[in-house]
């Protein structure tokens, strides 16, 4: 009778401990690092000096990060990806370690940096990956030069500024701004610009994108729309809508995960990712 006592106040003990753990889905993760490239460099693309890296061989497949980040938020699914494909990361204009031009902040723009570097690297098309920002550029290569693309795998995007969520009692949301001017003045060029740079990007955020359904209709590459199930940026009708709205379009919800989800549950990501790559149309 003493031991089932003690294994009952012992239960009793541990369950608070169970309950009051934090959700992933409430947490972010550390940023991971990348691997050490093989290849690196800067592209020349409208008056910005763009930076990539590339690992491993195949299919290429170019890896887009989300606004206010950097590459180095693919660390956990670059190693994964690059054991069958060309994997290509890319610091968009201003982020990590690519400068910019006098041109304000706009996604299109932004695809034409992505085109630059392919051309630099001799690659026709790609496979696109992107994540938040990364995903919406994504979509406009898709919408726009469709010949640049072969397939798209569009995380966390919005079509319209409607389509986001107020972040700002978000804690997840409120330490990754945090964390990205510790890492922007770690990795930028200028490295004391983080809140002219925030400035500039939220300006772009509150436009854009602006796509009707009509423009989403134009999208004709194999897609998948995927979010996680508590994104805490992006409005679920949104997801949905841009789903229905692109002929063809897979529609992929990752469970219990928000908006960092690549940091969140790694492997899930990551396996989704190559699901969708390996998808035959």
């Amino acid at each position: 009778m003493l031991r089932l006592l003690n294994i009952l106040v012992a239960l009793l003990i541990a369950t608070p401990a169970i309950a009051q753990q934090t959700p992933r889905w409430m947490t972010l993760p550390p940023t991971p690092s990348l691997p050490p490239p093989p290849v690196s460099g800067t592209a020349e693309v409208n008056g910005a000096a763009i930076w990539y890296a590339m690992y491993g061989s195949g299919l290429p497949v170019v890896l887009l990060h989300g606004g206010l980040a950097n590459s180095n938020y693919w660390g956990n699914q670059v190693p994964v990806l690059a054991q069958n494909y060309q994997v290509i990361v890319i610091d968009s204009r201003g982020h990590g370690r690519s400068t910019r031009s006098a041109a304000p902040y706009g996604y299109e723009l932004m695809a034409s940096d992505v085109l630059g570097v392919m051309d630099k690297l001799n690659l026709q098309k790609a496979a696109i990956v992107g994540w938040s920002d990364g995903a919406i550029i994504g979509l406009s290569l898709a919408m726009n030069h469709p010949d640049r693309v072969a397939r798209l795998f569009a995380f966390a995007a919005n079509s319209d500024p409607s389509g986001v969520k107020d972040v700002d009692k978000s804690p997840v949301f409120t330490e990754f701004i945090k964390r990205g001017e510790a890492e922007y003045e770690a990795l930028s060029p200028t490295p004391k610009g983080y809140k002219q740079f925030v400035e500039e990007i939220s300006a772009m955020w509150a436009k854009q994108p602006n796509w009707t359904k009509a423009d989403l209709a134009k999208i004709k590459v194999p897609t998948w729309i995927v979010d996680g199930d508590h994104d805490e940026a992006i409005h679920r009708a949104n997801t949905e809508l841009m789903a229905d709205t692109i002929p063809n379009a897979g529609l992929l919800i990752q469970p219990e995960v928000s908006h960092f989800s690549m940091l969140q549950a790694p492997d899930q990501f990551t396996a989704d990712v190559v699901r969708f790559l390996q998808r035959q149309w």
